[in-house]
């Protein structure tokens, strides 16, 4: 059974554009209180009206002390933590023979260690709740390597992806449940520069927010450990 969430609070890492700024006004219209973590904190326009649901906070996923700074500003203005929604993310198009080891530190830093250090930080709320939820957007290629350019992107990805199994592992009898949520191409401006499918036949970043709403929703006995979307047939997927 889908449950009403309203008043509950979510963080949610990259919510400026793109994928998390859909997610951000999936949840608001849903009655969710949200913490957007911003490099450039700017109140969005669609938050018009809902200002008092709405805090912002200046994050940077490379800075190893910015993870308890949020969770203590949301913690001061909400008072709760039920969903971690780790969205920020980057990708440096280079193979595991091209890449050099500041490549892959730095998106070992922003798509793992980040969400995983935002998750220690606040696990005591999450705890707290009986039914804390983290969402981390992986990516299908933290399921398989499709390409050698994107062979370093998928050694952080499959890191993702392991992540979400492990925050689930660690607090699955407190109710926590953690999910890798894995799209293939979303229309954003990462996905344009990597493919020429027109952005109408892609993912669209409106129905991965459905789809993160829907799990932030579930019940605690309907845990779904990954989920995986995609805009074309691929014969894994």
């Amino acid at each position: 059974m889908i449950k009403s969430l309203q008043g509950s609070v979510a963080l949610l890492s990259g919510a400026n554009r793109g994928i998390g700024q859909h997610i951000a006004l999936e949840l608001a219209n849903a009655g969710w209180c949200v913490s957007l973590g911003m490099r450039q904190p700017v109140m969005p326009d669609w938050a018009a009206g809902l200002e008092e649901r709405v805090h912002l906070m200046a994050y940077d996923a490379a800075d190893a002390a910015a993870e308890q700074r949020w969770v203590d500003a949301a913690l001061a203005r909400f008072g709760r933590i039920d969903a971690l929604v780790a969205n920020a993310g980057i990708m440096i198009p280079k193979s595991v023979i091209e890449a050099d080891d500041k490549d892959i530190d730095a998106m070992m830093d922003v798509n793992v260690k980040a969400p995983r250090r935002l998750a220690k930080a606040a696990w005591h709320a999450l705890c707290a709740t009986g039914r804390g939820r983290v969402i981390i957007l992986a990516s299908l290629s933290g399921k398989r390597v499709k390409s050698a350019g994107a062979g370093s992107y998928s050694l952080s990805k499959f890191a993702a992806v392991a992540l979400a199994h492990a925050i689930r592992q660690a607090g699955f009898d407190q109710g926590i449940r953690a999910t890798a949520v894995c799209p293939g191409f979303v229309a954003t401006a990462m996905a344009a520069a990597l493919t020429d499918r027109p952005a109408d036949h892609l993912t669209q970043p409106e129905d991965l927010a459905h789809i993160v709403s829907m799990l932030l929703s579930l019940p605690n006995e309907a845990s779904v450990a990954e989920f995986a979307v995609n805009c074309q047939l691929e014969e894994f997927f």
